[in-house]
């Protein structure tokens, strides 16, 4: 058991350092453009995944650029919430 508490603890701030490896990284004040970002780009966004970062490649590439940042929500998925939890580190340029 007690062999488990520390492998479950260890675990525990390995997740927590590699969440914040992306931050580590990004330059202080740098912003994602979605019209230009690559899906490792995008995934860095917040509750955006792979399978996001390709629906709003796909929609770019069949419609042309976003116009503002809250056109990110026509792609099917995308709401309010991960518009909010973006909206100041998404740009369209």
């Amino acid at each position: 058991m007690k062999r488990f508490k520390k492998v479950f603890a260890l675990m525990v701030i390995v997740l927590f350092v590699i969440s914040m490896v992306p931050a580590a990284f990004s330059e202080e004040g740098s912003k994602v453009n979605i019209n230009t970002a690559s899906v490792e780009e995008l995934i860095m966004l917040d509750g955006i995944g792979p399978d996001y970062a390709d629906r709003i490649i796909q929609y770019r590439e069949k419609n042309g650029p976003f116009v503002k940042v809250e056109d990110i929500m026509l792609i099917k998925g995308i709401g309010p919430k991960i518009l909010e939890a973006n909206k100041d580190i998404m740009t369209v340029e």
